[in-house]
């Protein structure tokens, strides 16, 4: 035989609302599909009550190539509209280093604000560039996963955007799931090397698959001057852009420092 027990129903119980999980800020974040490292590098660096990090994914081809970084501006639009449809953000940031430089932050800009018109937005070359102000960097070495070919992309937007590239090393990996299993003491070296090629004021690592966060203070020690990267820069940028001007410890020289 069932038992029973005695059920009370207390109806509907009163409540308050208060400013949510992004109580100081909403941040939107456009993932590639291939992407396995920018939400952890993300998650590590953005350690704070009342700062809400939205994520979508937008889909790209695993073979990192200029025609494939071309084919995901369209694509931008649609990922950005399904970041909390009705609901504010401060910034939206997209994840994509070489696709920024290959087609330009301008038109990455006006994909995302075709469904959020007037909002801030960022990328990781946008990112750097602010974050090379904010360091008064004026030598830069830089080190990407990157074929030859977007390298050559790389460095041509840099420099036509005024940013003197100093040194550039490569681990030349075409496919991008094998750029983000390149290992942290990997780039600790490759850092190293740049800063000993030649007088540096900070080392920019290229590409949203490449991790740093973890062990950014360690890396900056060795090397003896500020590093950053496409997550790093981008992260730091959207916070700045959001008004939040936390200093995070642990997270490098870069996230001491207001935006420039």
């Amino acid at each position: 035989m069932r038992e029973t027990c005695d059920f009370t129903d207390l109806g509907t119980l009163p409540c308050t609302l208060d400013g949510g999980a992004a109580a100081r800020a909403a941040i939107g974040l456009l993932v590639l599909a291939t992407d396995q490292t920018m939400e952890l590098e993300f998650r590590r660096l953005l350690p704070l009550d009342g700062v809400g990090l939205y994520c979508t994914r937008v889909f790209n081809d695993v073979e990192i190539t200029t025609e494939a970084l071309h084919a995901i501006g369209p694509r931008i639009a649609p990922a950005t509209e399904l970041i909390l449809p009705g609901l504010p953000l401060d910034v939206v940031g997209f994840g994509c280093t070489a696709a920024t430089m290959a087609m330009g932050e301008a038109r990455i800009f006006e994909e995302i604000r075709k469904v959020r018109p007037g909002i801030a937005c960022t990328t990781p070359a946008t990112a750097a560039a602010a974050a090379f102000r904010a360091l008064g960097s004026r030598r830069i070495g830089v080190l990407t996963p990157y074929a030859p070919e977007v390298n050559e992309v790389v460095r041509g937007y840099l420099t036509e955007k005024g940013i003197p590239v100093a040194a550039f090393g490569t681990y030349n990996k075409l496919d991008d799931r094998e750029a983000a299993r390149i290992r942290l003491e990997s780039i600790q070296e490759g850092v190293a090397a740049l800063a000993a090629a030649t007088d540096l004021d900070a080392v920019f690592i290229s590409c949203t698959s490449l991790r740093l966060s973890e062990q950014v203070a360690a890396i900056e020690a060795a090397a003896g001057l500020p590093v950053t990267s496409s997550d790093h820069a981008l992260a730091w940028h959207c916070l700045r852009l959001a008004g939040i001007d936390d200093v995070i410890p642990g997270a490098g020289r870069l996230f001491t420092l207001p935006a420039a």
